[in-house]
């Protein structure tokens, strides 16, 4: 496949907690690597600190088993770089916007990617909220280097949960094929043994193929992702 005939094949994928990075696209990152993209992921926020009263009450060793857990995904679909920039978890809000929008910063310069793919602006998360516009604003077209397709992906259990607001939904645009994949993409999402919920829960193995064929059957393949593209210039 190709997202761009003439791009420099460099694509970051900016989430904003370990497991969005499979959630939204595993299959499509799976796609790319066996067409010669070169893949790297940003991922955020630490996880997990969030689900105690206080981020120093969650132990060490369970933040860095799930970071080991990330890396083992990464290898399934194939990931080149992960960076883990640990902001807080659920917690975005509490670091001033521009401190975020310089880590996502430096790590554009560092990557120059001609394709960022990230949370959609409306997600129900405020990490994934505040992840887009961190996005956007760092990709603004000034400058010696531009972003040629800034592409948002689906997060279950966070895009489909935000009904306050029906005009600014998930608006797929752009439907890939990953019917090749999908086994790559539920291998990876099984390394994250803290993340990983029963079905009916959005994050379940089952609901991801479900929500993967739901997809295929509106472009007419068994299993597909959807995106919405914000930018592309070509």
């Amino acid at each position: 496949m190709s997202i761009d005939t003439e791009s420099n094949k460099n694509v970051l994928v900016i989430a904003a907690h370990p497991d969005d990075e499979i959630l939204g696209l595993g299959g499509t990152i799976r796609k790319l690597v066996n067409d010669n993209y070169n893949i790297s992921c940003v991922i955020l926020g630490e996880g997990l600190t969030s689900r105690k009263d206080s981020r120093i009450d969650t132990p060490k060793n369970q933040l860095m088993e799930l970071k080991d857990n990330t890396l083992k995904s990464a290898n399934i679909v194939g990931y080149s770089n992960v960076e883990f920039c640990e902001l807080p978890d659920n917690r975005f809000d509490s670091v001033d916007l521009l401190d975020v929008i310089k880590i996502v910063t430096k790590q554009v310069e560092k990557y120059k990617p001609d394709t960022i793919f990230t949370h959609h602006y409306s997600d129900l998360n405020i990490d994934h909220r505040i992840t887009f516009e961190a996005v956007t604003t760092c990709c603004r077209p000034v400058g010696n280097y531009v972003t040629k397709n800034i592409i948002c992906f689906e997060t279950p259990s966070s895009t489909e949960w935000n009904f306050k607001n029906s005009e600014s939904y998930f608006k797929p645009n752009l439907f890939i094929d990953i019917t090749q994949t999908i086994k790559y993409k539920l291998d990876a999402m099984s390394c994250y043994i803290t993340e990983i919920k029963e079905y009916p829960h959005p994050r379940s193995l089952e609901a991801l193929r479900i929500i993967a064929a739901r997809w295929g059957t509106v472009v007419g393949t068994e299993y597909a992702e959807a995106f919405e593209i914000v930018r592309s210039v070509r």
